[in-house]
């Protein structure tokens, strides 16, 4: 692997609180006072006021752009928006980060990231999905500039967030081993400090699954500090390899299947457990994992009719078809997908 342009956040801040720091990390970061403040509806109310209001104090001028839906019209939109900027500061989930990291990879200007929920390992990671007319597309993005996740924040988001980003962490495991089947089948690069740092992170989170509470900072800090992790994993590797394998095969052919798919973490979780038992590992125990923090196990908690979990798996090896995983080139027959499914306890 390349390791002349790793890309990693410059400052990583972390802790109950945290966010009140906001404008002291604009002073020492940042070089101009105008900021573009990208945010969500309900995530404005939940901190991007505060954000704005401790800015403003600190004299920076400060424009806010809402977004709705993580697409190339949200992208384009907050790129012409910010295009005399000095930064832009992303405050809420998923969609609103991956537009950020898209915009201000356009205009080459940084972006501080200020998660309100711990959902899923992108908070780091030099890539975005956008969706198009058709599908998500995963893009390659500058990293972010910094990170300020203020954990008494995102322990009083609903706790199913938390328990998603602690299940697309265990992912890891299953991307791993997808990602040495490359390796050794069709010489795909790999990294070994990246493949090592992605299921240390996993490892580490089993161990603190004890810990994982609903409306715990600890807990909260817990996860993020893994998704953090996880996410440089992604950047050593200039790849998502090290935590999107087969199983993210699965949820993103879920999305693309079901007319309500559930939280993108909590798919993956169910994905591990199935890609696991197809790659012969401890599935089992991946399922303990999951259920001991309360993730979903089986299609009845993803509130996923039975039949979409079969076409998805059916469908899985379709999605990202350069990218070689156990699922192969020619993916699993409906026999074998059901009987994968009623093994595992998926379904019923």
């Amino acid at each position: 692997m390349d390791f002349r342009n790793v890309q990693l956040p410059r400052e990583i801040h972390t802790g109950p609180g945290i966010i009140t720091e906001i404008g002291d990390v604009c002073d020492t970061l940042l070089s101009g006072e105008n900021i573009t403040l990208v945010t969500g509806n309900t995530t404005k109310k939940i901190a991007g006021n505060q954000v704005i209001d401790i800015l403003e104090d600190k004299k920076y001028n400060v424009t806010v752009v809402i977004v709705t839906t993580a697409t190339e019209d949200s992208v384009e939109k907050v790129t012409n928006i910010s295009k005399e900027s000095n930064a832009i500061i992303a405050v809420g989930g998923g969609k609103v980060n991956d537009v950020a990291k898209v915009a201000s990879t356009r205009n080459q200007i940084p972006l501080i990231s200020i998660p309100t929920t711990a959902a899923h390992d992108g908070l780091v990671s030099p890539r975005a999905s956008i969706k198009n007319e058709h599908d998500n597309v995963s893009k390659e993005v500058n990293a972010p500039f910094a990170l300020v996740a203020d954990t008494q924040i995102i322990s009083n988001a609903p706790y199913k967030f938390t328990a998603a980003g602690f299940a697309d962490i265990i992912s890891n495991f299953t991307a791993v081993e997808d990602w040495k089947l490359a390796y050794k089948l069709i010489n795909e690069p790999f990294s070994d400090s990246a493949a090592a740092l992605s299921l240390m992170t996993a490892k580490l989170l089993i161990e603190q699954a004890n810990n994982i509470q609903p409306r715990h900072p600890e807990s909260a800090g817990i996860v993020v500090k893994g998704l953090i992790s996880s996410g440089m994993a992604i950047s050593i590797a200039r790849s998502s390899r090290p935590a999107s394998g087969s199983e993210h095969k699965f949820s993103h052919a879920l999305d693309k299947i079901a007319p309500k798919p559930a939280l993108h973490g909590e798919q993956c979780g169910v994905g591990t457990i199935l890609m696991m038992y197809l790659q012969g590992g401890d599935w089992k125990k991946i399922r303990s994992v999951l259920k001991q923090v309360n993730a979903p196990t089986n299609a009845k908690e993803l509130g996923i009719k039975e039949e979409y979990i079969i076409e998805a798996l059916t469908q899985a090896h379709n999605i990202r078809k350069s990218r070689y995983t156990i699922l192969g080139d020619r993916g699993l027959t409906k026999e074998a997908a059901l009987n994968i499914a009623l093994k595992t306890g998926v379904i019923d």
